[in-house]
């Protein structure tokens, strides 16, 4: 069977498989900046990743998060202090240690991650319908194996897709 090619080259070329990845993150960014757009008066994306992380580990202690988002602490604080205002988090006393505030989603920043990701998840589907099915099969091996490559877990139903995120809300390598 002959190599099978696009216009770019063929499918063993790293620059043409490049190429193709570049264009299909794209896409992604694209259909994550909609699915995003319904809540931007309340929430920029870096404060979408700290829901997100939030919504997958917990209650989490500021420095922690902090370190998960690789930002400063102070940046954390000012992105903390957004989302308590809009009511997406909130802060409580570490029953554990007394002396540590732990930071967690709010009933509405749970339904927002959800809301934001049940949108995101429709538009995947939407495209992914208009394949054929032996190109849906070729594409779960392909991203499969490129997930696995980049260190990046399996998502699991129905936790919200961690946009450069491991399932335990830290920052995947290389990212």
């Amino acid at each position: 069977m002959p190599e099978c090619g696009s216009p770019a080259g063929p499918v063993d070329d790293v620059e043409a498989v490049t190429r193709a990845v570049l264009t299909a993150s794209r896409l992604l960014v694209a259909v994550s900046a909609r699915s995003l757009a319904a809540v931007e008066d309340r929430v920029t994306l870096p404060q979408f990743r700290m829901l997100v992380v939030l919504s997958t580990r917990g209650a989490t202690k500021l420095v922690v998060l902090a370190d998960l988002l690789r930002v400063a602490p102070s940046t954390a604080m000012r992105m903390v202090d957004r989302l308590i205002a809009a009511g997406l988090a909130d802060r409580r006393t570490n029953p554990a240690n007394r002396r540590e505030t732990l930071l967690r989603l709010t009933d509405e920043g749970r339904r927002t991650v959800e809301d934001v990701t049940a949108r995101r998840r429709a538009e995947i589907a939407a495209i992914v319908e208009r394949l054929a099915p032996r190109q849906r099969a070729a594409l779960v091996e392909a991203l499969s194996a490129f997930n696995e490559a980049g260190g990046e877990p399996l998502v699991r139903d129905p936790e919200p897709p961690p946009l450069g995120w491991s399932a335990d809300g830290s920052r995947v390598p290389g990212r």
